[in-house]
C-alpha cells in the first residue's frame, strides 16, 4: 500500500504529494488525516507530513519510494482532525483533496507578525532625577530626549508608539538613550483584534419555564458525555440566543471551546455585542470582510487559547480550536450556509462531521427549519427541542395578506399596496419604524400575469419556466421549452411578463409619497464598505431613520424592538423560481420577515404582498405556522422525489468548446448508465439554467437516488472514469449534491 503525503499544510499551494511506501506494520495503524514521520530529501532528514490518499498501485519506481518512519508522537494535534474533516468533505461533496485542504486549513499564507515593543527606564529614581537635571543643564540640549526621560520618569514602561507617534520622539533618541544602558527596547507578539471592546455590562434576562427546560437538558446530557446534534425551533422572538448563551457558558466551563456560525456577516456585530458583554475578551470574529492578518491572527488566537468563542459565518467553522466542546448554527434554515465554490459542502453536515471528529455537541436553531433538519429530528438523528412562545407571552405580529391582482383592478399600480401605504401613513403618526423588504432572489426568473397571478409553468415538472434571452421559456429540470406568451394563457390579459423592482426605486416611490420620511437602503450596494452593514443597522437602531428598505439581509435574525411594521412586497420571487424549494424558501423568509415586528412592547403589524393569495406557502407564513407548512410540503416533495425524500446529484460539465463540452456529457452519461442501477434516476445531459457564461458552455446531468452514499459511488466512478478517458480536452466536470439554487 502507498500514501500521498502533504508535508506543509500551511502553505498556500498545496498542490504538491509525495508518495511513501506504507511499511506492513503500519497498515493498520495510518489512515487519511494521520500525521508520519518521513524521511525528506538527499540527507532523509526527518520530517512530519499529513496523509491525503492512499493507493494500491505505485506513480514511480519502487525502488525509489521511500517506507514511512512511524506515527508522530502528537498525532492528535488539531491539524490532523481538520485533515480528516478535509477527507470527509471530499468524499461526499466531490472536488478533489487539496481543493477540500485549501477550504479547511486556516493558515494558508503566513502574514507579517505584528510586533509590540515597549520602552522600559533602567534607572532607579534618584539616578533618573540626576540624570534628568544634568541632561537638562546642558546647553541646546535634545527636547525630544528631555521629553522621552519625563515620560519614562511619570511612567517606567511606555509603548514604543505612544512615544513616537504621540510625543514624537525619534527612534535615534530612544536608541541612543538605550546605548547608554538608561533603558531597556523589548519586542513581543501581538494579535490584531477585529471585535472592538464593548462599553456597558451584559444584562442577564432570566430564562422562562420552557428557555429553562431546553437548556437543562442540554446540560444534563453533556454532564453525562452524551454528544448528539440538537435541533431548537423556536418561533421569532423566543429568546433562543439567550438559550445559546447558558449552553455556552457551561461549555466554557468545562474548559472547552465554541464555535458559533451565523448565515449573514450583517449579523457579526450584533451578535458580537451580545456575546462580548456575556463572555469578554474570549469572544472573536471571523469573516470575508478581515483583512487576511486579521484572519490569521484571530486563528493563532485560537490555537494558542487566547480566545474560546468565534463567531462568524461558513468559514468559522474551521477555527483550529484545540478542544472544541460545541458548534453553534443559528439560522440553519439559510441558503448561504451551502458553498457555492469547489467542494459544495453544506456547513449543516459538515459541522455536525466536524462536532463528531472532535467529540463536540452540534445546535441548529431557526423559527422556520430546513425540511432536511425536521425530517431527520423526526426520524430522532437529531434531537428536537421547541421553544413554542415569544418571550413575555408577547404575540406574534398580526399579518394581512394583500392581493396585488386587486390592486391593479383598483388602478393601483405602485409597488406599495394602498394598506400597506396606510399602515405606513399611521405608523410615522406614531413615531414607530417600519421596514420594507423586497425578495429579489429569482427576480428575473420567471413570467406571471399581473391580472391573475398565474405563473408559466413546466406542465411536467411543477416548477416555473425560465425566461430566456431569445424569448423561449425552458424548464432545467425536463428540458421542455416554449415560446414566451405575449397573453396570460390563463385569462387573456396583456400584463404578463418578468416582475422588475428593486431597492433604489422602492427608496424613490416612499420618499415620493412621503415627503420628509428618513429612508435607509441595506443591499450589496450600500454595504460595500467593511462597515458598511454595521454602520446602516446601528443608525436604524438608533432611531436615526423611520424606514429601512432591504433586501434577504434584513430579515436574518435582526432584532429593533422600535420595528411595528413590516411590508413584503413581493412574496412570489422565490415562490415561482426554477428550484424545487421555492416554496420552503418563500414560507422561510416571509415568516422570518414577520418575525421582525412587534419585538418589544408595542404589537406588530405584516402586510404580504402578493399574486398568489392562496398559496400553502404563504398562507402558512401569514399564520406563522410551520407544522401545517411542513407537512403539505411533505407530501410534494415525497411525491415528485426530491430532497429530503431523496438525494439529488448534479454534474456540471464546462468547456470553451461546444462539441467537446457535449461530448464529454454524452460520454458521462454512458459511464453513468453502464455504472448504475434502475434505482438511479438520470436526466439530461441538457443545458444549465445559464447555459453560457463568458464564453464557457455549461452542460448539465441530474441523478436522483434515495440513497446518499449510492450517488456517492457513482462520483467516485465518474472520477475514476475521467482519469482512464482522453485528458486535456479543455472540459471541467464538477459535482454537486442537493444543489440550493435550482440548475
Amino acid at each position: 500500500m502507498y500514501a500521498d503525503i502533504i508535508i506543509d499544510i500551511s502553505h498556500e499551494k498545496l498542490d504538491k504529494a509525495f508518495q511513501y511506501a506504507v511499511p506492513e506494520e503500519l497498515k493498520d495503524q495510518v489512515e487519511i488525516g494521520s500525521r508520519v514521520v518521513i524521511p525528506f530529501g538527499s540527507g532523509n532528514r526527518r520530517i512530519t507530513g499529513y496523509i491525503v490518499g492512499f493507493s494500491e498501485s505505485p506513480d514511480w519506481d519502487v525502488a525509489k519510494i521511500k517506507p514511512i518512519a512511524g506515527l508522530a508522537k502528537d498525532a492528535n494535534a488539531i491539524e490532523d482532525e481538520l485533515v480528516t474533516l478535509a477527507a470527509w468533505m471530499k468524499k461526499h461533496y466531490g472536488g478533489t483533496m487539496n481543493q477540500a485542504l485549501k477550504t479547511v486549513l486556516p493558515i494558508k499564507k503566513k502574514e507579517a507578525v505584528l510586533v509590540k515593543k515597549d520602552v522600559t527606564l533602567l534607572l532607579d529614581d534618584k539616578s533618573a532625577a540626576d540624570v534628568f537635571a544634568d541632561f537638562c543643564a546642558r546647553k541646546n540640549h535634545s527636547k525630544a530626549k528631555e521629553r522621552l526621560l519625563s515620560a519614562l520618569m511619570e511612567d517606567h514602561t511606555v509603548s514604543w508608539e505612544a512615544l513616537t507617534k504621540r510625543l514624537n520622539i525619534p527612534a535615534t533618541a530612544i536608541r541612543d538613550f538605550e546605548k547608554a544602558g538608561y533603558l531597556r527596547v523589548t519586542a513581543h507578539r501581538t494579535f490584531r483584534k477585529p471585535g472592538e471592546k464593548m462599553e456597558g455590562n451584559w444584562v442577564r434576562h432570566e430564562l422562562n419555564e420552557t428557555q429553562r427546560a431546553v437548556a437543562d437538558r442540554f446540560i444534563k446530557d453533556y454532564d453525562v458525555g452524551i454528544r448528539k446534534s440538537y435541533l431548537l425551533y423556536g418561533v421569532t422572538g423566543s429568546g433562543k440566543t439567550e438559550v445559546y448563551l447558558e449552553m455556552i457558558d457551561h461549555v466554557l466551563k468545562k474548559g472547552r471551546q465554541v464555535i458559533v456560525l451565523i448565515p449573514e456577516i450583517s449579523l457579526t456585530y450584533q451578535t458580537y455585542v451580545r456575546f462580548y458583554r456575556r463572555f469578554g475578551d474570549v469572544v472573536s470574529i471571523m469573516n470575508s470582510r478581515l483583512s487576511p492578518g486579521e484572519r490569521f491572527d484571530q486563528f493563532e488566537r485560537a490555537k494558542k487559547g487566547d480566545i474560546s468563542v468565534m463567531i462568524g459565518p461558513r468559514s468559522a467553522l474551521f477555527t483550529p480550536f484545540p478542544d472544541l466542546g460545541l458548534i453553534v448554527m443559528d439560522e440553519e434554515h439559510d441558503d448561504s450556509y451551502k458553498s457555492e465554490q469547489v467542494p459544495r459542502y453544506h456547513a449543516r453536515e459538515t459541522a455536525v462531521e466536524r462536532a463528531r471528529l472532535s467529540r463536540a455537541s452540534m445546535v441548529m436553531g431557526s423559527a422556520t427549519p430546513s425540511m432536511e433538519s425536521f425530517v431527520r429530528a423526526k426520524k430522532g438523528e437529531y434531537e428536537l427541542l421547541r421553544l413554542p412562545e415569544r418571550v413575555e407571552k408577547r404575540p406574534l405580529a398580526d399579518c394581512e395578506i394583500i392581493d396585488l391582482r386587486e390592486e391593479l383592478r383598483s388602478g393601483n399600480r405602485s409597488i406599495l399596496s394602498l394598506r400597506l401605504q396606510q399602515e405606513m401613513e399611521e405608523n410615522f403618526k406614531k413615531g414607530q419604524q417600519t421596514m420594507l423588504f423586497i425578495n429579489r432572489r429569482g427576480l428575473m426568473g420567471f413570467v406571471s400575469c399581473r391580472s391573475c397571478g398565474e405563473v408559466i409553468k413546466c406542465p411536467h415538472c411543477d416548477v416555473s419556466l425560465s425566461l430566456h434571452k431569445n424569448h423561449r421559456m425552458v424548464c432545467h429540470y425536463c428540458g421542455f421549452e416554449m415560446p414566451e406568451p405575449k397573453v396570460c394563457p390563463s385569462c387573456g390579459s396583456k400584463y404578463i411578463g418578468g416582475f422588475k423592482a428593486g431597492t433604489q426605486q422602492i427608496e424613490e416611490v416612499v420618499n415620493k409619497r412621503f415627503p420628509g420620511i428618513r429612508t435607509l437602503r441595506m443591499d450589496a450596494d450600500t454595504t460595500k464598505a467593511k462597515d458598511g452593514h454595521q454602520t446602516i443597522l446601528n443608525a436604524f437602531a438608533n432611531g436615526e431613520a423611520d424606514v429601512l428598505i432591504g433586501t434577504q439581509m434584513i430579515v436574518k435574525g435582526h432584532d429593533f424592538p422600535g420595528v411595528t411594521l413590516m411590508g413584503i412586497l413581493a412574496a412570489d420571487m422565490s415562490l415561482n423560481s426554477r428550484d424545487h424549494r421555492g416554496g420552503e424558501r418563500t414560507f422561510q423568509m416571509l415568516t422570518q420577515a414577520a418575525g421582525r415586528a412587534g419585538r418589544g412592547n408595542a404589537a406588530g403589524k405584516v402586510i404580504i404582498q402578493t399574486y398568489q393569495p392562496d398559496n400553502y406557502a404563504v398562507c402558512s407564513a401569514a399564520a406563522q405556522d410551520y407544522e401545517s407548512f411542513f407537512a403539505r410540503e411533505s407530501r410534494y416533495r415525497s411525491l415528485m422525489s426530491y430532497p429530503p425524500f431523496s438525494n439529488m446529484l448534479m454534474i456540471m460539465i464546462t468547456g470553451e468548446n461546444l462539441n467537446k463540452t457535449e461530448e464529454r456529457a454524452a460520454y458521462l452519461k454512458e459511464l453513468i448508465q453502464k455504472e448504475s442501477d434502475s434505482s438511479t434516476r438520470i436526466l439530461g445531459p441538457t443545458d444549465a439554467g445559464i447555459a453560457k457564461i463568458k464564453d464557457v458552455y455549461r452542460k448539465v446531468i441530474y441523478l436522483r437516488n434515495e440513497d446518499y452514499d449510492i450517488l456517492i459511488g457513482i462520483k467516485d466512478k465518474i472520477e475514476a472514469g475521467l482519469l482512464r478517458s482522453t485528458a486535456g480536452d479543455g472540459t471541467y466536470v464538477g459535482f454537486d449534491f442537493n444543489p440550493m439554487n435550482g440548475i
